[in-house]
């Protein structure tokens, strides 16, 4: 017999049978928690934020914030009461219906202020703090105004403003209303020379009467005794008064008799002498 060799085994083409998953049913206990806490959570919230709302509506409507006192500082020109009347507060309002800037605003508007602010202390005060305008001078525009020391034409004299300032002339309305920039440059000079001088003991602001801009731009002092010119020119006016006043004691008594002094020579001082009385000013 013949040995028959073993045929190979095909192989199935029947895929083996695998076990499937079981698919876990949905723990819709545990989603329906779940939900329930978001929900909770969420309404938890918004009814924090309703109360907080109320409660500060409610705080604010009482009348623990009832102003009952009105602090004012700075005021030199404006009084207590007239910056508390142009603040328009009054005891009573709540402190949170004020606008704090539109009220320093308004203040600001009066020509005296130079800044104002506003601020609430709590409960119950309020505080208004103003920087007020220094004059220096007075300037001459057709009517008479204050110059301040920042340079700045600010208000118009009436009957009870002092007049015991040097008088500036020389300088158009106009182009003062329309900010010129070298009419700008010229106040900011002639303040520069007022403080100079007002730091002075041998020839002080306290001997000017009148401060004189030429259309040059040059400046004359004016001597309150005598009114005699004194020539300044258009810059060092430290130098030309310190020269001035290492002969100012001998020329003091001769003001009645000068025309004008001109120190606009370097290192002299030129004195003319034997005016004509018409030329004087007092």
């Amino acid at each position: 017999m013949r040995d028959l060799k073993r045929q190979p085994q095909k192989k199935s083409n029947v895929r083996k049978n695998r076990p499937k998953k079981e698919k876990r049913p949905l723990k819709l206990r545990k989603l329906l928690h779940r939900t329930l806490r978001i929900c909770v959570a969420s309404c938890s919230g918004a009814l924090l934020v309703v109360g907080s709302f109320l409660a500060v509506q409610l705080l604010m409507a009482s009348d623990m914030f009832r102003i009952d006192q009105i602090a004012v500082n700075g005021g030199r020109q404006l009084s207590e009461n007239q910056l508390v009347e142009l603040s328009d507060i009054t005891p009573g309002l709540n402190t949170f219906e004020l606008d704090l800037d539109l009220i320093g605003r308004k203040i600001a508007e009066n020509s005296w202020v130079k800044e104002a602010r506003v601020e609430r202390i709590f409960p119950r005060e309020v505080v208004i703090s103003v920087v007020e305008r220094q004059p220096v001078a007075i300037i001459n525009l057709g009517y008479l105004y204050y110059l301040d020391s920042d340079g700045v034409v600010f208000k118009v004299l009436d009957a009870e403003d002092k007049l015991d300032f040097p008088i500036i002339t020389g300088f158009d309305y106009q182009k003062v209303e329309q900010r010129d920039p070298q009419v700008a440059a010229d106040l900011q000079r002639i303040v520069a020379l007022l403080s100079n001088l007002r730091e002075r003991q041998l020839f002080s602001l306290d001997q000017v009467s009148e401060i004189h801009r030429k259309q040059s731009g040059s400046l004359e002092l004016f001597t309150l005794d005598a009114g005699v010119r004194i020539r300044m020119g258009r810059d060092e006016f430290a130098k030309k008064i310190d020269r001035l006043e290492r002969i100012y004691s001998q020329l003091k008594p001769r003001l009645p008799i000068l025309d004008y002094i001109d120190l606009n020579v370097d290192e002299k001082v030129i004195v003319r002498i034997e005016r004509p009385a018409s030329a004087a000013r007092g």
